[in-house]
């Protein structure tokens, strides 16, 4: 290689921070540079703890720096070595194709459960750090579903990554579709999480091309997860007769009036309540969910039911709440004793908020995204296309009862 060609080339290393354990170990990625505009990034199969990395090298003296910087410098030293090769035969050697040939000799061939199940262990030990539990299972649930799908179509234990394109992918969508009998909601959870795993394994270099290109999952109709006004109405005025379903009743009122779901509506306490300058109260806490803020202001009925529970719940909660599978079941009661023809659940309390609450009375989207503490406004639009729905539908009422009053001789 001469000069200018080894000046073209540049390998560093950096720390994938989002993928952090609960020890602070992270994985170490590779980014190769050719020229100006030609790039490729894949894992160099080490993982290192954060304080021990500095300026992409692993720092100080100990045995454990000396072998994770003697392997670093293998992994460059081959990558110049395969980029001179290349450059001898033919010109225009890009990232891509010595990434290509590093990862094809360093090993065996990667194959998808094998990946999968390292993803989830590497998953597992980032709980309570920056993953939930429920994500977890969400993963393992859909790793079952890929393993059983591999066994009964092509009776195999595992798959090469080589081996995946979009026919594999529709295949698996109609498994779930016809064999599993899936609802369409599903089969795209189980599918989203897949395309993880295979983004995962494009950005690690394991495969080139991308077999997801193209696919569509069928969507599941959208149904109406908001009560309407006269919903509502009948939910505060009916009569429910046995003490539980009052409180579900309260408990559902209260996130209707503030949009705040289950649970971080559990997790209430006094600490969370602020009265500003000209009197108004607010309730400013976290998404457990997501960790973004958010900040309320309380209107006169949670105000009323705040009070209502003040000192009845333990350890300086605001409220007494049942779980959420007995809130689900205890408002499946109330909405048949209210007449609300719908499956209710207690989710359907933060969209009544924002679709009948506050879009439906023209709080604008930007301040109602803010109170609901969502972090796209994307997610917040999805409630706005319910609420241009419901305007149209409205206006046709309008329109009709304004015919029956008012007729024009023209």
């Amino acid at each position: 290689m001469n000069n200018m060609n080894q000046a073209n080339v540049k390998v560093s290393f950096y720390l994938k921070k989002s993928e952090a354990d609960a020890d602070g170990m992270c994985p170490v990625m590779a980014k190769l540079n050719v020229g100006k505009y030609s790039e490729a990034a894949f894992s160099a199969k080490l993982r290192v703890p954060q304080s021990m990395w500095n300026s992409g090298r692993a720092s100080g003296k100990s045995v454990k720096a000396k072998e994770i910087n003697n392997r670093l410098d293998e992994i460059r030293a081959m990558a110049l070595g395969i980029y001179t090769e290349l450059s001898a035969v033919r010109d225009g050697v890009t990232a891509g194709d010595v990434k290509g040939l590093l990862l094809g000799m360093a090993g065996e061939q990667a194959t998808l459960l094998s990946y999968f199940r390292t993803f989830i262990n590497n998953f597992a030990k980032r709980v309570g750090v920056n993953r939930t539990e429920g994500s977890l299972r969400s993963y393992r649930n859909a790793y079952n579903h890929v393993e059983r799908f591999l066994a009964k179509k092509y009776n195999l234990l595992d798959i090469p990554f080589s081996a995946l394109n979009r026919s594999f992918i529709d295949e698996y969508d109609s498994h779930l579709r016809t064999e599993c009998h899936l609802a369409p909601g599903t089969i795209i959870n189980l599918t989203v999480h897949l395309k993880t795993i295979v983004g995962e394994a494009v950005a690690d270099g394991i495969i080139t091309t991308y077999p997801f290109a193209g696919y569509e999952p069928v969507h599941p109709k959208q149904k109406k997860k908001y009560l309407t006004s006269e919903e509502l109405q009948r939910i505060m005025i009916t009569p429910l007769h046995k003490p539980h379903l009052y409180l579900t009743r309260d408990m559902f009122l209260f996130s209707c009036y503030t949009g705040i779901p289950y649970s971080d509506m559990r997790n209430l306490s006094k600490e969370h309540l602020s009265l500003a300058d000209d009197g108004t109260w607010w309730i400013k806490s976290s998404r457990k969910k997501t960790g973004i803020e958010f900040e309320i202001p309380l209107l006169d009925l949670p105000l009323r039911l705040i009070e209502k529970y003040r000192d009845t719940a333990p350890d300086g909660k605001l409220f007494p709440m049942y779980c959420n599978s007995m809130m689900n079941i205890y408002l499946k009661d109330i909405a048949r004793l209210c007449n609300i023809n719908c499956p209710l659940v207690f989710h359907a309390a933060r969209h009544t908020y924002a679709t009948e609450i506050t879009l439906g009375h023209g709080v604008p989207l930007e301040t109602v995204s803010k109170m609901l503490g969502h972090s796209r406004i994307e997610t917040t639009q999805l409630y706005a296309k319910v609420t241009d729905d419901k305007i149209n539908a409205d206006t046709r009422v309008l329109n009709e009862r304004i015919a029956e009053q008012f007729s024009v001789v023209i």
